[in-house]
């Protein structure tokens, strides 16, 4: 009889353990998922509960938090501040990163790039990798007579919005034949589906070029440009370089901004805030506080391991103004903000 009750109560304290553990679902940007990776790993750790998200491109990312089909949407693509209203949804910045652009020439290791040229190759204009332009900033280099095959995003992509505000900032002709968004109609260039598959054509296509956020070069061990900017420096993606590009930008209430082509002697021109969006009512208590805990994690813990994987944390008032946001999550009427407490 002991045994039998021990049993039951075993199973008891079963059940409360299962019925309390929580799994939210995001899907999204390709941009941030190495260092979401991360987060949602050591958050699991700390707090119990489960972040389970799929890095499927910010386009999709909005279609699937727009339909309510998952908990929150990740995209490097901000939604305008009418866009979030419309929807219900709040958007959340974590991090800034940078788009660099990888390439795959044996033997050639530090290519630089001006902004015209990238606009120019993009364009189809400049096609092959000895063209006198491209020579003209890489002197020393011993550039092969050998075709540019461009590499480029064939899906929704926050990734691509960055990229293509920077290309439509430096070109005008860009910004009339093509412009700017999460998907665009490319002149030139074979697809891939995100980052690493970006990643993965330039690594296995001699020739290439592409474009990816700079964790994913650093993970294929991939050689990437440095890029003349608008100052006329010659700049890589550094940690300070990034953050030196994110101090020349305003923050607007809604966190609706392209921080591309910065002014100053050490920015480098192509970076870009990556963003979270979370429905304002939510339909769940517990997902919408373990929500709320995670962005909170997020700016109290996150930040070493954003710079471990050499993406940018946020500066403090860009977090101050975040966390106001979270005041918009209601459950019922009532702030999720003030059930916590």
């Amino acid at each position: 009889m002991r045994k039998v009750l021990i049993l039951v109560f075993l199973l008891f304290l079963s059940s409360i353990s299962l019925g309390q553990s929580i799994l939210i679902n995001g899907a999204g940007a390709t941009f941030p998922y190495p260092l979401y990776s991360r987060w949602f790993y050591e958050f699991e750790k700390e707090t119990g509960i489960k972040i389970n998200y799929q890095s499927v491109g910010s386009g999709a990312g909005i279609q699937q938090i727009k339909a309510r089909t998952v908990d929150f949407g990740a995209t490097d693509a901000p939604l305008s501040g009418k866009d979030q209203e419309e929807s219900g949804l709040i958007m959340i910045p974590t991090v800034i990163g940078a788009v660099v652009m990888i390439y795959n020439l044996p033997n050639i290791n530090n290519l630089v790039l001006t902004r015209d040229l990238i606009a120019d190759i993009y364009l189809g204009k400049v096609k092959n990798w000895n063209d006198l332009k491209i020579k003209a900033v890489n002197k020393d280099l011993n550039l092969p007579n050998m075709p540019i095959i461009v590499a480029r995003r064939s899906d929704g992509s926050g990734t691509t919005a960055v990229f293509t505000n920077f290309l439509s900032a430096v070109s005008s002709e860009w910004k009339e034949k093509v412009g700017a968004g999460t998907s665009v109609n490319w002149p030139v260039g074979i697809g891939g589906k995100g980052n690493e598959g970006v990643a993965g054509v330039v690594k296995n296509t001699i020739g290439t070029i592409g474009y990816v956020e700079l964790a994913y070069a650093k993970q294929n061990n991939l050689p990437y440009a440095k890029i003349r900017n608008k100052f006329g420096n010659v700049v890589d993606a550094t940690f300070e370089t990034i953050k030196s590009s994110a101090a020349f930008f305003k923050i607007p209430d809604d966190f609706a901004v392209y921080i591309v082509d910065a002014p100053g002697r050490n920015s480098y021109p192509i970076t870009g805030y990556t963003f979270l969006l979370i429905p304002k009512e939510q339909k769940d208590l517990e997902k919408g506080k373990a929500l709320v805990k995670f962005v909170r994690w997020a700016y109290e813990k996150g930040d070493k391991y954003a710079e471990e994987l050499l993406y940018v944390p946020l500066p403090d008032n860009v977090k101050k103004l975040a966390l106001k946001k979270l005041d918009l999550l209601t459950y019922q009427g009532k702030k999720i903000v003030d059930l916590l407490k």
